[in-house]
């Protein structure tokens, strides 16, 4: 039976990957990364450059086989090229950079008969179990970390830090993820706050790069809203980071978005 863990970075897919680990060995495992930096240089594009260490790190100490996926292209070309700017309520991105190379590999090198693809959410997020194991038809899939023994994500940290492991610094900054350097399209006003405060470098390349998306579809279209006088509407980065500076504290800290967009079923 071959078991693929879907490996995204953070510690609930280390964590997943130990317990299936523990449970079966690592014979016939395989951890699949999804990479969404493409061909772009930029040390701002994809994931973290701790997010890659750990990465590499976490496969180690599990002692699997780890298979990295590029399709070629990044984020930003993924919105031009489909015409649509990912937002908290569609991520196009994942679709074509995560889901898709996913599924092409498991379709290419997984008998469905003898294959269960494991995914990284935890009990808090079981909601979701359902739609995930209906997407991955005809695949079995599971999420370890929604059964017994239930664990905290401070508890996850604590078991990579018994293990060896170093936490990626994402989680040091704050986010409440590891995904795209702290950006992620899904993210809410805290969240893009936050990136401002502890990666301004990071952030104003997410603003110029959310400025080209919108000049090539030539259109009013924004990662984030906000609800101004009862109404949602649309605002840009640079806006966002204009007014903080005008008015610190005048953003959402209870909009920190949700960021699931690695498994399949968001859609």
């Amino acid at each position: 039976m071959k078991r693929i863990v879907m490996f995204s970075g953070g510690v609930g897919s280390w964590a997943t990957a130990r317990r299936v680990a523990d449970e079966f060995g690592t014979k016939d495992m395989t951890l699949l990364f999804a990479d969404v930096k493409g061909d772009n240089p930029s040390p701002h594009a994809g994931e973290d450059e701790d997010t890659y260490r750990f990465i590499e790190d976490a496969a180690e100490q599990i002692g699997a086989p780890l298979v990295v996926l590029n399709e070629g292209r990044d984020i930003w070309q993924v919105f031009k090229d489909d015409r649509f700017l990912g937002n908290s309520r569609l991520a196009n991105c994942s679709k074509f950079l995560k889901q898709k190379p996913c599924r092409k590999w498991l379709d290419e090198n997984c008998d469905p008969e003898e294959t269960v693809v494991y995914v990284g959410i935890d009990w808090s997020e079981v909601h979701r179990v359902n739609a995930i194991v209906k997407a991955y038809v005809p695949y079995k899939a599971e999420a370890p970390m929604t059964n017994p023994p239930y664990l905290s994500k401070d508890e996850m940290f604590d078991a990579a830090r018994v293990a060896g492991l170093v936490i990626p610094r994402a989680y040091g900054w704050g986010m409440s993820h590891n995904n795209c350097g702290g950006g992620c399209v899904r993210a809410g006003q805290a969240q893009f706050e936050l990136l401002l405060r502890v990666h301004p470098e990071r952030y104003a390349y997410w603003e110029k790069k959310e400025q080209e998306v919108r000049d090539h579809l030539e259109k009013d279209v924004t990662i984030l809203r906000k609800t101004v006088r009862g109404e949602k509407v649309f605002v840009t980065l640079k806006d966002f980071r204009l007014g903080l500076q005008e008015q610190p504290s005048m953003f959402d800290e209870y909009d920190i978005g949700g960021c699931g967009c690695f498994v399949e079923g968001e859609e």
